[in-house]
Parts: structure tokens; sequence; C-alpha cells
């Protein structure tokens, strides 16, 4: 398998981890995730970059009731991959914090693990946290323009949405694997 992460980085990351602020984004996401799964009969879930599993809990609350795996190569307890493929993978907020010259390693490694669906969430400012080497904690800092050609050699990008809070900048992304014609899915609308 090739390399996702560097020795030197993950150490790093273990740090950045043991914070229980860290890694915990995913729940701010759980409604609309739930909604997407349930709109598009998905029953098995990747959280891909799970840190926390924040959104295992609020699927839950929010009535998913199919499979959960999480997998985070700076989380002990989820360091490994779960074996199989998943109808959709979540990526929220992880993309960002990847090492640039691992990103094709990663993206490739998430393609791999998905039949049907991915949806991912990528913050494109500067975050507030800085790595121990003084390094901002998000690595890439690009516009969806630079992402878009990454994400459409490996899916079909189904809809992309702009999020520019004070707080927050980025966008969310919903694809397809590449067996699943373009337009051959309804588009659902994306939850605010």
């Amino acid at each position: 398998m090739k390399k996702l992460i560097s020795d030197e980085y993950l150490d790093q990351q273990l740090k950045l981890h043991a914070n229980p602020n860290y890694g915990s984004w995913s729940i701010k996401k759980a409604e609309e995730v739930a909604y997407l799964a349930g709109w598009l009969d998905v029953n098995k879930i990747l959280d891909y970059g799970a840190g926390k599993q924040k959104l295992k809990k609020g699927l839950e609350e929010h009535g998913f009731e199919g499979w959960y795996g999480a997998y985070d190569p700076a989380v002990l307890q989820i360091r490994n991959m779960p074996t199989g493929t998943y109808d959709f993978l979540v990526c929220i907020d992880v993309l960002e914090h990847i090492e640039p010259d691992l990103l094709d390693n990663v993206l490739d490694h998430m393609e791999m693990q998905t039949n049907r669906h991915v949806f991912i969430t990528v913050a494109t400012s500067p975050a507030k946290k800085v790595l121990a080497d003084g390094r901002n904690a998000h690595l890439i800092q690009k516009p969806y323009e630079w992402w878009k050609p990454h994400l459409e050699k490996r899916w079909h990008i189904q809809k992309m949405t702009e999020e520019n809070r004070k707080s927050y900048k980025g966008f969310k992304v919903w694809c397809t694997h590449k067996t699943i014609p373009p337009g051959f899915i309804p588009i659902p609308n994306f939850k605010s």
C-alpha cells in the first residue's frame, strides 16, 4: 500500500488528537450526512479521518441505523482500515490536513474504499491550530477550483456548495463512483 502519512507528521497528529477538541468537527455535519444516507439509500458508511468518531453519535441521533466504520491513522483504536467496501464514504474536514505530497495517495486510498457515494468537506482557509513545527494545521489551503481536478480524477462530482461563514471557509461536495453515470441519481438538496 502507498504511504498515506509520514512518520514525522503522524507523530504531530497523534499529539494534536490528544486534545479533546481536535478532530470533532464531523458532529456538525451529522444531520446532513444522515439525510444524504437516507436519500441515497445507503446502509454502510465509512468515516474516513474519523478523529473522535463524533459522526457516529450524531448519525444515531438523526436516525441512521446502518453500519458505521471508522478509519483514522492518527487514532490508535481506528488506525487499521475496516475490511470491505462502503456504500458511502464520508470525509469531513480531513483533506486540508493531508501532506501535499501524499494527497494523491490518500485520494486513491479513499477511492478504493467505496463503490457508490462520497461526501467530502474541505476547509480552504487557515486553521486556528498550529502544528508543533510552526506550520498551520491546514497544510493545503486551496480553493475549490484547485481541488476539483483531484476529485474528478476519481469520482463524478454531482453537487458542490461553497460554505463561507465568519468562522469557516470551504466547500462540501457529493460525488459518485465512476461506475455510476453522471445525472443517473437525482440530486438531493444539501442541508444548510
